[in-house]
């Protein structure tokens, strides 16, 4: 007899779900989708494009909080290749949002990191947003509460 293969497990365990978790899963991505998109929005009146302001956020929100970031880390962070992380880079660095330093320990490592003018703007972005932040964290918090009722349920 064939062994059930993975895919066909995982289908089966997506039929299982129940109705009230996938309208809330289509809930949270309708408003995770409307989040991003007013947040392009806010970005552009501060004269920044989305991938500019994911730049800026991902750099300032730096895991360890240096405020900085290779390019190698920013690229695992946006979810891009080193080529193309390197070209928005330049880019922003040509009107003065980013700075690039070399390392102290090692001459081939570059840190990118914030310029007054880039952390200007990303600010403005950010506290323009606070009110659209916050209703998403009460969806997801929703969501999350709705996923443990019903995993306590089976």
């Amino acid at each position: 007899m064939p062994r059930e293969s993975r895919t066909t497990r995982k289908r089966d365990q997506a039929a299982a779900l129940p109705l009230e978790r996938v309208i809330d899963l289509a809930e949270f991505r309708a408003c995770l989708r409307t989040f991003l998109r007013h947040s392009e929005h806010v970005a552009r009146r501060w004269d920044l494009t989305p991938q500019r302001f994911a730049l800026l956020l991902a750099i300032k929100g730096a895991p360890d909080g240096s405020e900085q970031l290779t390019v190698t880390e920013l690229a695992r962070r946006l979810q891009l290749s080193r080529n193309s992380v390197t070209e928005l880079v330049a880019r922003a660095e040509e009107v003065g949002l980013v700075r690039r330093t070399q390392a102290d320990h090692d001459q081939r490592v570059v840190h990118l990191t914030i310029t007054p003018e880039g952390d200007r703007r990303l600010m403005g972005v950010l506290v323009e947003n606070e009110d659209a932040r916050r209703e998403l964290a009460h969806v997801f918090d929703a969501v999350a509460r709705s996923f443990a009722a019903t995993d306590g349920a089976t």
